[in-house]
């Protein structure tokens, strides 16, 4: 076993400089990505003025094209030449000018145009956007299988990067906290309005930010682990890999999971607006809700590596979302109108999620691995695309039950003051609905996922049989 681990420690011991590197590549993914998900839809209502049901139309057909486009950019990457500089960071080179350029655009008014006029301009410039962050984001993602192929290592990878997505949102919340102007109307009264050239300044000043954070990720990360050339096309071969990567429980599993924790922390995140303007009555507070579920990844980031190398990473994030669901539950029961109580309790919800938010990308990974090991062929980038689509899925979900939980409550949108019996259900649903997420992200990982810690080390075993048959075939070469 000492010989085989010197094959591992050929493609591991990344440095603080790749750790630096890899966040930065997130940071750069997010800097555009929270560009589309905090100001889009304000600009295009308050300055295009496109209506919230062709917006709707636009978000829903863009995502039927991302079920087209995001395997076809996955099988691209993956039947590339490989380069000196590696398989996936050249990508990040390639593509990172046209895509600050696309999410500029999103955000140029034409004059003189009608609002049809903006509404296709707006279609075009959206889907683009998202083609090019999709050729971006994919082979970012599969970076971290061929940083490293130590499990401890790719564990740390994933704590950065989920570190640096969280720097990655500050410029969009900046620019939505400063870009509004206190206009007065004949009548005497003020109003908030949205200010175009603050926006689009802040906005051009991101997309700057974006290009040198993808730099900086392609100067400073390494990729370790030799990328064998791609094989010759097949006839096929895309579905083989589909059909391969769906039959994989442990692929399935975690799509599901990260779809499930998507929707709920965006539904969370819109629906708690309605519920403390309404319930609590106190939307000032809206803002410690987000403190709340970033607080404990400053504290737990430095502890959840070693938890996970004790307990195993499954368990870990399972046992994590456990903890939310029975403290989602237990708001229900308890029905409580302190804001105060509410916002403590979504602290301890925090700490349980934020085991699944650092150690996500290493679940993923882990994934690609075994498919790896049970193909026989590398196809990081084509698994990275089909999990990166249903994380979009759970965007979409979240948004279908924010919806439809205000309808199932009455919400009246032309009333400032709801009744009691609309502001009670709220409160039920606001924290009914995550808990039964997070529960069932619970059964996904804990009863589904089958990548336990005894399973881990199995899959190491096997990683370093798979590296030192290729170094073999490289010397006689």
């Amino acid at each position: 076993m000492e010989q085989a681990r010197s094959y591992i420690s050929r493609t591991s011991g990344i440095r603080f400089r790749d750790k630096i590197g890899y966040a930065l590549g997130d940071a750069g993914n997010l800097f555009v990505f929270s560009l589309v998900t905090t100001l889009l839809q304000v600009y295009y209502t308050d300055i295009l003025h496109i209506a919230p049901s062709l917006i709707m139309i636009l978000f829903t057909a863009a995502r039927v094209w991302d079920a087209i486009n995001d395997p076809i950019w996955g099988r691209i990457v993956d039947t590339r030449p490989v380069g000196k500089q590696g398989r996936y960071r050249p990508w990040l080179i390639r593509l990172a000018l046209p895509l600050a350029v696309s999410a500029i655009l999103m955000f140029i008014k034409i004059p003189g145009l009608t609002t049809r006029g903006y509404f296709a301009y707006a279609c075009v410039t959206y889907v683009l956007f998202g083609m090019l962050y999709t050729g971006t984001n994919i082979p970012y993602g599969s970076m971290a299988s061929v940083i490293t192929t130590s499990e401890k290592e790719r564990g740390v990878l994933s704590v950065f990067r989920s570190v640096g997505s969280i720097f990655g949102n500050v410029p969009s919340i900046l620019i939505a906290s400063l870009c509004y102007i206190t206009v007065t109307a004949a009548d005497g009264s003020t109003a908030k309005e949205l200010d175009y050239d603050m926006l689009l300044t802040g906005v051009c000043i991101t997309a700057v930010l974006c290009l040198v954070a993808y730099f900086l990720c392609y100067r400073l990360s390494k990729e370790r682990v030799p990328a064998p050339p791609p094989a010759a096309k097949e006839k096929g071969e895309t579905w083989r890999v589909i059909k391969s990567l769906f039959r994989s429980r442990s692929f399935v599993s975690l799509c599901v999971a990260s779809m499930l924790l998507l929707a709920a922390q965006m539904f969370t995140q819109s629906y708690y607006v309605y519920l403390f303007k309404n319930y609590f009555r106190t939307p000032g507070l809206y803002s410690l809700v987000l403190v709340g579920q970033y607080l404990p990844v400053a504290g737990l980031m430095f502890v959840t590596g070693k938890l996970a190398a004790k307990i195993g990473r499954k368990e870990l994030c399972a046992l994590g979302m456990l903890l939310s669901g029975a403290v989602n539950l237990v708001l229900y029961v308890l029905h409580t109108t302190n804001p105060y109580v509410f916002l403590g309790a979504c602290f301890l919800s925090g700490i349980g999620s934020t085991f699944f938010f650092l150690q996500v990308w290493a679940l993923a990974t882990d994934v690609i691995d075994e498919h790896e090991i049970r193909s026989g062929k590398r196809e990081d980038a084509t698994a990275y695309a089909f999990y990166s689509f249903t994380r979009k899925l759970g965007q979409t979900v979240a948004g279908i039950l924010a919806n439809a939980a205000l309808i199932w409550i009455g919400y009246n949108e032309l009333s400032g003051v709801q009744t009691a019996a609309t502001s009670n259900g709220m409160y039920g649903l606001a924290v009914l609905i995550p808990a039964i997420l997070y529960l069932l992200m619970f059964v996904s990982l804990w009863f589904w996922y089958p990548l336990d810690k005894k399973r881990m080390a199995s899959l190491q075993d096997e990683k370093e049989t798979r590296l030192k048959a290729y170094f073999s075939e490289s010397s006689d070469e």
